[in-house]
């Protein structure tokens, strides 16, 4: 394998991430952990975040196509830590502070305490649900079929 190709394994993990965050609601966020849990990897939080980390920017030259999954149709800023705050080491420098305001530009709420750190309450913006809402709907039409050939014999 060449130098910076994927492994189909890593291809599909870091899709299986992406794919999960596209789902989080606009003015939502949620923990690394709960995306790892909703993909089938509980025990792989810091792996989400290296998933976000390494996401690629969207090309802003309209003569290059962007990468399959870029900042611009992932929305990588609705994903924070267990704690609620938004964490430092993420994106760069600056990262925490782009971060934050990409959520302020969707409506979120994001305090900054006194050592510049900020947070999001996950009670009020909080989004955990139990199955990602493309799998419950896979789960309730197979559901429907299943019923309807009941009924029908």
């Amino acid at each position: 394998m060449a130098r910076g190709e994927r492994s189909e394994e890593a291809w599909a993990w870091y899709t299986a991430v992406y794919e999960a965050v596209q789902e989080i609601p606009h003015g939502r966020v949620t923990s690394y952990g709960h995306i790892a849990k909703l993909v089938g990897k509980p025990e792989c939080p810091r792996q989400v975040g290296v998933c976000l980390k390494h996401l690629p920017s969207a090309s802003s030259d309209p003569s290059k196509k962007s990468a399959t999954w870029h900042s611009g149709n992932v929305p990588w800023q609705r994903v924070i830590n267990a704690r609620g705050g938004i964490s430092p080491r993420q994106r760069g420098p600056s990262g925490a502070s782009r971060q934050a305001a990409a959520l302020r530009a969707e409506g979120v709420e994001v305090e900054q305490g006194a050592m510049g750190e900020f947070t999001v309450d996950f009670g009020k913006y909080g989004w955990f649900p139990d199955v990602l809402p493309s799998e419950a709907r896979l789960v309730e039409s197979s559901g429907d079929e299943d019923e309807e050939a009941a009924y029908h014999t």
